[in-house]
């Protein structure tokens, strides 16, 4: 990869974990600078309209990889119920390896910008979609209607939200976990 893009990649995945784990509003630029190790340029180089761009290509990219979990377990597991327990052991590692410091890739940006930064906004939406038309198809094989499948599929992501958020509070991954059982 190019130092350019090396850059690039680097203000973005530095600011996705930052606004995760700490916060948008928390997240200053220069932190974002120090940690991602990119020249001081670099940033208004490629994100000309500050940290609102910079916080629209990391919730896009949190999107991407989230997405490409989500569609790897729908492909992994046929069925709704093993793909929920799937879902959830994934995640339930996942707070645990960042010892709960971690929380929805785009949740807190979300809560934070929500609707007053529309080009974040329309990333979040974007975002929240994607992960549902991933998921639509595993309720779709059951046999229920598409609609009753992508209500299925918000369901579980509003879920998860959730327990995500409760995982972090209590710092305890059961109630990830106790989302499987809910949907069998």
């Amino acid at each position: 990869m190019a130092n350019a893009a090396k850059h690039k990649d680097s203000l973005v995945r530095t600011a996705m974990r930052l606004f995760r784990q700490q916060g948008y509003a928390s997240s200053g630029l220069q932190q974002i600078l120090a940690e991602s190790e990119a020249p001081r340029g670099s940033l208004y180089h490629y994100f000309p309209g500050g940290k609102e761009e910079l916080g629209e290509a990391a919730v896009q990219l949190a999107a991407r990889l989230m997405g490409e979990m989500l569609a790897d377990l729908a492909g992994r597991h046929k069925t709704s119920e093993a793909f929920v327990k799937a879902y959830c052991r994934t995640m339930a590692k996942w707070m645990e390896e960042s010892d709960f410091r971690s929380g929805c890739p785009i949740a807190t940006t979300m809560l934070e910008t929500a609707p007053h930064a529309p080009g974040l906004t329309r990333a979040g939406v974007a975002a929240l979609d994607h992960w549902i038309d991933i998921i639509a198809p595993v309720f779709a094989a059951r046999g229920v209607s598409a609609k009753e499948a992508r209500a299925k599929a918000q369901l579980l992501v509003a879920t998860m939200e959730g327990a995500l958020l409760i995982a972090r509070i209590r710092q305890s991954a059961a109630p990830i976990n106790d989302i499987a059982a809910a949907f069998r």
